[in-house]
């Protein structure tokens, strides 16, 4: 397998990891206007719109909108048919992701100053939130466990979700995956309509305060039309994977890790950072080794070829502004005292620390969100968690003593911006 091997020592090392990092999806003008035209569609037409798409898309053929939903008795039979191995390691999962959650809960505070004026921050739930749950072939539970959740816990008053059931077929992990977070409603239709459908509202699928979770290119665009009719977590781009290793953690180990990212899809990036060029070749040895036994080989194949790379470093101090440069979705930062590094790196999504913590265990069970900013983007943005489903209002209650203070303040200041009913409104309670 020919992985690019890159050097810092090497001239124009900024200059290649710029090419190796660089990303910017091809706008499709097809695409976008088949979006455009789905969801005007379904936004004018509702029901109607979404059966004629849900019949043309996934073939499925339903007399009217309300067979589109399943009855709460179908995921409670889909969670109960689990083998006990499966369920078991379900329930695991699930429970370890909402107690962490649970430290994400913020609560309403308040204060008050010296004349009796209160001032403070009321957190609230959104009311309610649409989750797109992919079907056909990319059919993840675990992306269930990771939207639904932390809306859960969050207080969300109804969970809505989505998922394409092309040709009837559902999977009934998704299914009990479902009824095990307490999704309320559960609908099959997927792609732009089913977008279209949780932001604007049919007579059969109410609107969403806010769309998550992960989907196509189709729902992708979708999400990013409907921003502003609705929220939307965020717009993810391939996954990624960055390993930091010092050299001294098994090989075999960290190819595997760079596979768990690559096999996603061939435009998915895995990166080594390492200063040990000795064990960097080792890696490439496992990974030429490993790579025959892996059933999805072909796709593994393509992505570390056309964007992963082996970079050899100065020291353990470069590898990370390097990857604080990157800013990765997800950060194996694999050497024996993690805690010693962890101060130097300030952006990746999630950091996993220590030789034993492997990106895959985030990915399912070790409680964190594996919903993580992507392309770099977490230079500004964080996991999703508790937080998205919950929004804030700013509490204010003057004392007619603090109206005296604050009457004088706030109409000098809209004087001076040329707003004179802002001032006079200010200044009426201050008795002038």
């Amino acid at each position: 397998m020919n992985i690019k091997r890159l050097s810092s020592r090497q001239a124009n090392f900024h200059v290649q990891l710029d090419a190796l990092l660089a990303f910017e999806e091809t706008a499709d003008e097809k695409l976008e206007a088949t979006v455009a035209a789905i969801l005007a569609d379904v936004k004018r037409r509702g029901d109607a719109a979404l059966l004629e798409y849900t019949q043309r898309f996934d073939r499925l053929n339903v007399n009217n909108a309300a067979g589109l939903e399943l009855p709460q008795a179908e995921l409670r039979a889909a969670l109960d048919s689990l083998p006990a191995a499966q369920r078991t390691a379900l329930e695991q999962a699930a429970q370890r992701v909402t107690a962490y959650h649970q430290k994400q809960l913020q609560s309403s505070w308040s204060y008050s100053d010296a004349d009796g004026t209160m001032l403070g921050q009321q957190v609230t739930p959104l009311d309610r939130v649409g989750l797109y749950v992919p079907g056909g072939k990319a059919a993840y539970p675990s992306s269930v466990l990771m939207n639904a959740l932390p809306a859960k816990v969050a207080g969300v008053g109804e969970l809505i979700m989505v998922v394409p059931t092309p040709d009837g077929a559902k999977n009934q992990l998704v299914l009990a995956a479902a009824r095990l977070c307490g999704v309320d409603r559960v609908f099959t239709v997927g792609g732009a309509q089913a977008v279209a459908a949780l932001a604007y509202g049919t007579a059969t699928i109410p609107r969403v305060d806010k769309i998550v979770g992960p989907g196509n290119a189709y729902v992708a665009s979708a999400k990013r039309r409907v921003f502003g009719a609705c929220g939307i977590d965020m717009i993810a781009g391939p996954s990624e994977i960055l390993v930091i290793c010092d050299g001294q953690t098994n090989p075999d180990w960290i190819a595997m890790d760079l596979f768990s990212q690559a096999e996603h899809d061939e435009l998915a990036q895995a990166i080594l950072l390492s200063p040990d060029a000795a064990f960097i070749e080792r890696v490439a040895q496992s990974a030429d080794r490993l790579l025959e036994q892996m059933p999805r080989r072909e796709i593994i194949k393509t992505a570390l070829e056309t964007r992963g790379a082996l970079i050899a470093v100065a020291d353990m101090d470069e590898a990370c502004a390097i990857s604080n440069r990157i800013a990765p979705e997800h950060l194996e930062l694999s050497v024996d005292d993690p805690q010693a590094w962890l101060p130097k790196l300030k952006h990746a999504g999630a950091i996993f620390m220590g030789r034993y913590t492997s990106e895959s265990l985030g990915d399912y069970c070790a409680g964190p969100n594996h919903v993580l900013p992507t392309s770099g983007t977490a230079r500004f943005s964080s996991p999703l968690g508790v937080y998205d489903f919950q929004k804030r209002s700013s509490l204010i209650q003057v004392s007619a003593q603090g109206a005296q203070t604050l009457g004088a303040i706030a109409a000098e200041l809209a004087f001076g911006e040329g707003l004179q009913a802002h001032a006079r409104s200010a200044l009426f309670r201050k008795g002038n």
